[in-house]
Formats: structure tokens, sequence, C-alpha cells
């Protein structure tokens, strides 16, 4: 039986005659929760499982949904520090099921996208978690791009304003409804924005809930990083800044609250921002001394990224549970933009590990 999205006759099809070892007989698939941009499936044959990544239903903007971007950037970081799954099969015809798709190995662990998972880990192993999560990045951020093949993934001179540019563009294919304040924060934006520095390989959306943990009690760890489908060469600190956000937003956490209780960085364990950045520091030697105009981009991008998945929800190109809820998380972002932003607005004089 096949699932929305998933033509898995055609699937076996494909798979007979390019990689027929991979999965063997007859295909059952399950659609993953978690992915709110591209569709993850679990495909097994009985006996082994995989996961198989395709772009939304509708309205595809083809620079957001790069199947072949995704396994590239996995297939390359294979070879390093960096924990992701192994890239197993890109298929670029969307004739096949109707999309370009890729698969690749279905790594052990859990993703911890609830306020209530998270709970689970107890104050000492979230603690460790996390610095190992920040730990994890920096050595994403270390990867020489030349190295492993991704030297043309993007160009860091400009990162900042193409950036910008990009998600203006995206905002602008996604309108349908009013929001105050979205077109101010982004001229704000365009008038202050920094110099790329140091550049790196970006994953452009890490967070705790993009990471599998695995592991007994006490030797918990982080198995594999997931959904590259943003990531470029660029400038580093918009990871991290995006990760500072994520934490703190009750309206980003997966119980749909907006009572800050529920926010993941409320959790007991949760290292604070300054604790986060501190390691980042420590770890990469990069200067974090003044994140705010990354923080208040953060926001706009974030904002614009939901809204793409409100508005795909709307026209029934997304599928699976807890959508409903995406439409109300946009504004409160673009506020919090505005706000960081406004501290950021002139000249400023920066201090060691400044939170905004």
């Amino acid at each position: 039986m096949s699932d929305a999205g998933l033509d898995l006759s055609r699937l076996r099809g494909h798979l007979d005659i390019h990689r027929p070892e991979l999965l063997i007989g007859a295909l059952s698939s399950t659609l993953l929760a978690g992915g709110r941009s591209n569709l993850t499936y679990a495909v097994s044959d009985g006996t082994r499982e995989l996961v198989l990544r395709r772009p939304p239903l509708a309205h595809v903007q083809a620079s957001a949904h790069d199947m072949s971007r995704e396994y590239r950037v996995i297939s390359a970081l294979g070879q390093t520090a960096v924990p992701v799954p192994h890239a197993e099969l890109l298929c670029e015809d969307p004739a096949v099921i109707g999309a370009p798709f890729y698969l690749m190995e279905l790594s052990p662990g859990i993703a911890y996208r609830r306020h209530a998972d998270v709970l689970t880990l107890g104050p000492d192993t979230l603690h460790r978690l996390m610095f190992d999560l920040v730990d994890t990045l920096v050595d994403l951020h270390a990867v020489d791009p030349a190295e492993v093949g991704l030297a043309d993934l993007g160009k860091v001179a400009g990162f900042n304003v193409r950036q910008l540019s990009t998600w203006r563009r995206q905002l602008a294919g996604l309108r349908s409804r009013d929001l105050p304040g979205i077109d101010e924060l982004a001229g704000a934006l365009g008038e202050h924005i920094p110099d790329t520095g140091r550049g790196g390989l970006v994953h452009g959306d890490y967070r705790l809930d993009n990471v599998l943990i695995a592991g007994a009690p006490g030797s918990e760890r982080i198995t594999a990083v997931l959904d590259w489908e943003m990531s470029t060469l660029g400038d580093p600190l918009s990871d991290l800044a995006l990760l500072l956000l994520y934490a703190d937003q009750p309206m980003l956490a997966a119980d749909r609250s907006t009572d800050p209780s529920v926010a993941i960085s409320a959790v007991p364990g949760y290292p604070a921002a300054q604790e986060i950045i501190g390691r980042y520091q420590q770890r990469s030697g990069r200067d974090v001394s003044d994140l705010r105009w990354y923080r208040a981009f953060a926001s706009f991008k974030l904002a614009v990224v939901l809204e793409g998945v409100f508005f795909r929800f709307r026209h029934g190109a997304t599928l699976g549970p807890g959508f409903d809820g995406i439409g109300d998380m946009v504004q409160p972002l673009v506020d919090q933009g505005l706000a960081v932003f406004g501290a950021a607005s002139g000249p400023s004089t920066p201090t060691q590990n400044s939170e905004i």
C-alpha cells in the first residue's frame, strides 16, 4: 500500500533496475513525523528499513527542495566527524514517483521534539547532550569544504546579503495574508548587514529535534544530524543564532503552546544561552561578541519558513499531523525579530559573549 506522495510500485520498479539489493520484495511505507518542508518516509521490505526524502506535493520552490543537494551533502559529510546517515541512492527523475527523491539509511535514535520527551532525559543528560550538540555544530563548521568536494556548494563572500534577499523572495512567493511588521523587519535587517567573517559549511536549520539521539541511560549520544535541505557555504554564526532561537521560543515547541514553561530551554538542565555561546566560542575560536543581527535575522528566516509550511498546509501540499497551528507561530517571530533588532539598530559596543 502506498502513502500519498509515494508510489511504492514505481519505487520497486526503479530499485529493481538500479539497486535491487537495497530492498527486496514487496515494499511498505510510513510517513514520518517531524519534517515540515520535505516529505520523509520509512520504506521497508519487511527485513530492512530505509528513509526516503522527497519534496512536498505542490508549491515547490526548487532552491528550497533540492534533493540532489541534500544527497550530495550527506554523502560528503560521511567522511567527516559530523554524524550523518549513509546515503544510498539518488533519483533525479521526477517521472519515477512524481518528484526527485533519495534514499538513506535509517539511523538509530530518537528525535526529541516534545517538551515532555526532553524532560525524560534528566538534567545532567540534557546538559551534556546540548554541549554535544554545540560541539557537533563546531565540527561541522570546521569541515574544509574543498577537502570533501563541496567547495562549489555556495559562496561565502556576501552570504548574509544573499540570505536576506533569498528569504525576502521566498516570502514574496508565499504571501497570502497580512503579517504586520515583517516588511519593516526585512528592511531594517537590510540596513545593517554584517560582513561574513570566517566562512564554513552551514546547516541552515540546526536544532535539537533535527538530530537523532541513542544509547543506554547515561551514555546517550548524537547518532545523526538530519534535514540538510538548507545547507550551503556561508556564515556559521547563522547556525548558532538559529539554535538559540529554536530553544527559547515556546511557540516553536512541538506542544504548540505559547506558555514559556514549555520552551525546550525551560527544561531543567538545558544550558543558558550564555553557556551555549561560550561553549561554541571556546571550541571554535570564532568571534561571537555580537550576535544581535544574526538573532534578528533568525527570527525573520524562521517566520518565512513557517509561513511557507502554513501556505502549503492550507493548499494540501504538506502531509501529516500537527500543522494546524503553524500559522499562529509566525507573527510572534516577526515581533521578536523587531524587538531584537531594535537593540541593534544603531552603533553598539559589543561585550564578550553578548546574548543579544
